[in-house]
């Protein structure tokens, strides 16, 4: 059963790494100047709300999000509950780093962001009842620098938990080859870093443009 649930949370994890780097293309319109990322950002947005495939692919994304939650959720206890010896006296440091230990708490803090960015975001979009100009709504967040500070540094656990993530799914799924897995592994830090750096990248120019 546990291999059942860790291959749903490799395939989720996958899922939602694909969704996180098509969010980010279109996030990235942010950067440009306001007189063109306004109506592109806006069109962009509108029509993701109005396609029906998008709306098909937003429920299965849902879905990923809770299964990933729940299942890692599961095994983070389990883990837990049958680790009898601590990881300081076990010198689990000598094979593996930080993020492996803690995919625990870096879940749990981008549970939180996630709780967070629904609230300034995704609640005023789908619960308004005009039509909602998204870039003023992204630049008004941006434009406070707590905010500010908040979304670029929730892009560290977000980095840190991609990084051994997505070495993990493969691994979860049958790649145990040694060559490959390396490879694989040194993606997923690219990956990781790259994706969150762009992410973090928004926030931080978006309040700079306010602040001159």
């Amino acid at each position: 059963m546990l291999i059942v649930r860790k291959m749903i949370l490799a395939l989720t994890g996958l899922f939602i790494c694909l969704f996180i780097t098509v969010h980010l293309g279109g996030n990235l319109i942010l950067l440009l100047p306001e007189a063109h990322a306004r109506p592109l950002y806006n069109a962009y947005s509108s029509a993701l709300g109005g396609n029906p495939f998008i709306k098909v692919i937003a429920y299965v994304n849902y879905v990923c999000f809770l299964f990933h939650i729940v299942y890692g959720t599961i095994i983070t206890f389990k883990n837990r509950k049958t680790r009898k010896v601590p990881y300081k006296s076990n010198h689990v440091g000598d094979v593996s780093d930080w993020s492996s230990q803690n995919m625990g708490l870096l879940g749990a803090l981008l549970f939180a962001f996630l709780v967070i960015h629904l609230i300034h975001f995704w609640y005023p979009v789908k619960f308004s009842d005009i039509e909602p100009d998204l870039y003023s709504l992204v630049s008004e967040q941006f434009q406070q620098p707590l905010s500010a500070l908040f979304y670029t540094l929730a892009m560290i656990p977000l980095a840190l938990h991609l990084s051994h993530g997505f070495s993990s799914a493969f691994r979860s799924l049958g790649l145990y080859n040694a060559r490959y897995l390396r490879w694989v592994t040194h993606l997923g830090h690219a990956y990781a870093w790259v994706v969150s750096f762009g992410f973090a990248l928004i926030p931080i120019i978006m309040y700079a443009r306010s602040a001159l």
